[in-house]
């Protein structure tokens, strides 16, 4: 039975709210450990799926062969490759970014939805499109402030970079996800395979790198458990849950909220402070989610 669109709201809304707090957890596990770099953040990806998966072992259970369609669950390991890429790169731009750069690029997925559609047959409306062009834009905007204002930003080229590669990656693990759950993959089900996938694909990642998961004080595997809870658990299955009911263009332009809260929360923990261009940037991009939110119409339950 489809929800109400209350209850579709109120959980995007804490989807949001949770994904926002990924970045600042991520830079106080930098800080708190005294590295970053691509080791370590190859740790904090690999430990972030790792506690997430074993949260999740109980409904393992209630994984079964049938009533599925056939390839449901491929689609669901696959999708976890994807996962995968995206939080090692993804994690890995924030040693050389700004928060805000790097949570604006991530979230340009939209674009490459729209175009990754079309595998599926789904093909965006042309206020979809104006919508998206909007939140696109100030989702650059916010991106190229951050990286001229922030401290942070050794590298922005790399880490831009990096940002955008888990911007690709996080599109594919999104359709991938939709695709399992319209063949009758349960939420719980799917971010058990999905989650668990991606775990296996970074667990010897670090090692091959040369990095311990060993030796981190305390509050770095604080910092972790709470990434696995929050942003992974909530934030990202909050999503996953949506993808069920609402097209996966609008479930991405929702997500482009998420630069916004993390700026936000950069400058509270971190003093990154917003420029102009990000204030404007995000006014932009909240007009754009608003238009295209208005001419996409959810997917047709088939419940």
């Amino acid at each position: 039975m489809k929800p109400a669109p209350w209850t579709l709201i109120l959980i995007l809304g804490l989807g949001i709210f949770a994904l926002s707090t990924g970045a600042i957890l991520i830079r106080l596990a930098f800080q708190a450990a005294g590295v970053q770099g691509v080791g370590f953040s190859l740790i904090l990806a690999a430990s972030r799926l790792i506690l997430a998966a074993l949260l999740l072992l109980p409904t393992w259970r209630n994984i079964k062969p049938q009533p599925l369609q056939s390839g449901a669950i491929i689609y669901a390991g696959v999708a976890g490759g994807f996962l995968a890429l995206h939080f090692a790169t993804w994690i890995t731009s924030l040693s050389y970014t700004s928060i805000a750069a790097s949570t604006a690029i991530v979230t340009t997925n939209p674009v490459w939805i729209a175009l990754f559609s079309f595998l599926f047959g789904e093909k965006p409306k042309s206020q979809t499109l104006v919508g998206m062009t909007l939140a696109l834009m100030g989702g650059l905007a916010i991106g190229l402030s951050g990286t001229e204002s922030s401290a942070i930003a050794s590298y922005p080229v790399l880490g831009n970079s990096l940002a955008l590669i888990g911007s690709w990656a996080i599109s594919g693990y999104l359709l991938l996800g939709k695709e399992a759950q319209r063949r009758g993959m349960g939420i719980g089900s799917y971010a058990a395979i999905a989650y668990s996938s991606a775990a296996l694909i970074l667990l010897p990642l670090p090692l091959l790198w040369g990095t311990s998961y060993l030796g981190y004080p305390p509050s770095v595997y604080g910092y972790v458990l709470v990434m696995a809870i929050g942003p992974q658990l909530i934030g990202h299955t909050s999503f996953n849950w949506a993808l069920r009911w609402i097209s996966p263009t609008l479930v991405t332009l929702v997500i482009l909220f998420e630069p916004v809260g993390a700026s936000i929360l950069g400058y509270f923990i971190f003093g990154e402070l917003p420029g102009m261009g990000v204030i404007s940037g995000a006014i932009v991009l909240l007009i754009g989610v608003a238009i295209a939110a208005l001419a996409t119409r959810p997917i047709p339950s088939e419940s």
